[in-house]
């Protein structure tokens, strides 16, 4: 069963933070700075904490990833936009690692 992650991070070398936003572009879309959302199954989140795991510094970094639920029940429609929404997320995404 694949789950809705939100995905954020700080990172504060610009190297690592550009290693990090082209890695999660390859397990999900960006909604916002430093934000992604994934759909990801329990393979693929570990895969992308491992990859993320292998990139950030733990002691100067940090990434959050947060649960919101499968993404075919509440987690489709768990967010509120105001301003211009986001486009529906693709049902399935290619994980690229």
């Amino acid at each position: 069963m694949r789950h809705r992650y939100l995905v954020a991070y700080d990172v504060s070398d610009p190297k690592r933070l550009r290693q990090v936003f082209k890695k999660l572009h390859g397990f999900g879309d960006p909604v916002q700075y430093s934000v992604f959302l994934c759909s990801l199954s329990d393979v693929e989140k570990m895969k992308m904490r491992e990859c993320l795991g292998g990139i950030i510094h733990h002691a100067e970094d940090r990434v959050m990833i947060v649960d919101i639920g499968p993404t075919e029940g509440r987690a489709a429609v768990a967010f509120e936009y105001l301003g211009e929404p986001l486009p529906a997320p693709q049902a399935e995404t290619a994980v690229i690692v």
